[in-house]
């Protein structure tokens, strides 16, 4: 599986999800515009341990959805879900979306 993004959010394959099951499917909130990455279809749960979430989708594909975004559809498997950074004069910040 390879990598997917979704504006400032970037999910990766991984072998093993562990952590705490959180009770909602928001990856991410937008910091100015409350707009979210979430996932609106399909079975999955999302997990978070050390600050950072898991996602893992059990049926065939789940969408994820983004109000700026086109829709994307995320393969059956275990993903790590990150926010991308970039790199300023000033130092490292993460991608705003």
């Amino acid at each position: 599986m390879q990598p997917i993004r979704q504006g400032d959010v970037i999910l990766l394959p991984v072998q093993q999800i562990e952590g705490q099951k959180i009770p909602h499917l928001t990856l991410a909130e937008g910091e100015v515009t409350g707009h979210k990455h979430r996932i609106t279809e399909g079975n999955a749960e999302l997990y978070e341990k050390d600050s950072t979430l898991y996602l893992r989708v059990f049926s065939e594909s789940a969408l994820l959805a983004h109000e700026e975004h086109k829709a994307i559809s995320i393969a059956q498997g275990e993903w790590m879900v990150k926010i991308q950074r970039e790199y300023e004069p000033e130092g490292w910040r993460y991608v705003a979306d």
